[in-house]
């Protein structure tokens, strides 16, 4: 099939080939087709599948060429839908480190804890693996101005990945969207407006002005490939597990793509033979008590989830009141044995101060959240001692300032400091 005319590369150099191993664009409502390489949304109002033709990419490559390759997302390409190719849009998108955490799961009851930190991703979040992918993408298909709708991280990422694209970006988020992804948007070059709402009146302007202008939606869900990009957290995590995958998994839960995404490598995985127990995690959706529609839903039985009344939270990420994928989140976590649990609104900077200082991690307060809730759940007997838990840290602490103000001594610089005193 076809492909846009090709580029100029940026960031990676043009040594290698286009060998991609999509065959088509599935919906996740009911099983509807459409061909890869052309410019996709959704289908009903509901997300797309990136689908692959596993038994050709198990003929490619295997787990042992991985190793070989350089330590980052685009290492598991055979498993992207960029395949080879060499314009992909990168700002040096690095494995991140799997942390273990040994004092901070003793003072959560557990005996094996570790903390996957995206935080050290550029723009300082996770939000970095699917605007990489979906700009490559929506540049290689040949757009040139990008749109989102954001209470937070995904609009800075986006600012800066369609800067070093070439292309144009519009941001609109909340007014009280966290002060430094308001600043950065701004510093990326995008057009950036505030808006007296909340992230789902953002989307409903860009719908249905800045759509119909040219921009192309690159909100959560509404096209296939920041999902595929996300996967690559679940990618990396089995690798770096040596391939056997941990019991519990705990995702800080918004519009859940990280959650859906990780799931769908799961299965790519097992369906190409690479890891080694059949045993999946049970993966945990961690929202905030402030927003919880998803813990609402599951807590129900519900497939959908009711927009949330009146949501809030100091974790802008976690602040989306409808998620488009809502019954795809539902079922990956019905799926894998787990649970939706919020943790409470107004201990979350405690959590987030607990991890930080027992493990030194620049912990957001979105994975405070699941802080709260993997405390929860252990209490409960949700979640046992024994268990091999994975905790997702998606962001910097200092993305977040309004949520690190404290009030430190001022001490007279003519008189020393006690410092034998209490810490």
């Amino acid at each position: 099939m076809p492909r846009a005319a090709r580029l100029r590369p940026v960031g990676v150099p043009d040594e290698t080939r286009v060998t991609g191993f999509v065959t088509h664009l599935e919906s996740a409502l009911d099983g509807t087709h459409y061909p890869a390489e052309t410019i996709q949304t959704t289908h009903r109002d509901r997300p797309l599948w990136v689908r692959y033709d596993l038994p050709a990419v198990g003929r490619s490559v295997t787990r042992e060429m991985l190793a070989e390759r350089a330590p980052t997302m685009w290492r598991y390409r055979e498993l992207l839908p960029v395949g080879d190719d060499p314009d992909v849009v990168s700002l040096g998108e690095t494995m991140t480190p799997l942390l273990e955490c040994p004092r901070l799961a003793g003072k959560l009851g557990l005996d094996h804890l570790w903390i996957k930190d995206e935080s050290g991703l550029p723009t300082g979040s996770f939000k970095a693996r699917g605007m990489a992918m979906a700009v490559t993408m929506a540049r290689r298909l040949g757009l040139r101005r990008l749109a989102v709708p954001t209470a937070g991280n995904a609009g800075a990422a986006l600012a800066a990945y369609a800067a070093r694209a070439g292309l144009d970006c519009l941001v609109v988020m909340p007014k009280d969207t966290p002060m430094v992804n308001r600043y950065e948007t701004v510093l990326f070059g995008a057009a950036t407006f505030l808006v007296d709402g909340l992230i789902s009146d953002c989307g409903r302007i860009v719908r249905e002005g800045a759509v119909p202008a040219g921009w192309f939606d690159m909100s959560t869900l509404k096209e296939p490939y920041r999902l595929e990009g996300k996967k690559t957290m679940g990618l990396e995590l089995a690798e770096q597990m040596n391939w056997r995958l941990p019991d519990v998994v705990l995702y800080p839960t918004g519009g859940g793509t990280g959650l859906i995404g990780m799931c769908k490598a799961f299965d790519e995985l097992a369906t190409l033979g690479w890891l080694e127990t059949d045993t999946r995690p049970r993966m945990f959706c961690c929202q905030s008590s402030g927003c919880a529609p998803l813990v609402e839903a599951f807590a129900k039985g519900a497939d959908y989830a009711e927009p949330a009344r009146d949501p809030h939270t100091i974790a802008a990420g976690l602040r989306v009141p409808g998620a488009v994928g809502d019954f795809m989140i539902l079922q990956a976590i019905r799926e894998s044995g787990g649970c939706a649990m919020e943790a409470d609104e107004d201990r979350l900077i405690e959590w987030m101060r607990l991890a930080s200082r027992t493990e030194g991690i620049s912990l957001c307060p979105e994975a405070a959240a699941c802080v709260g809730v993997l405390q929860q759940a252990v209490a409960e007997g949700i979640v046992e001692r024994d268990r091999r838990v994975v905790l997702f840290n998606t962001g910097a602490a200092q993305k977040y300032v309004e949520a690190l103000e404290v009030d430190i001594p001022l001490v007279d610089a003519r008189h020393p400091i006690d410092f034998a005193g209490p810490v």
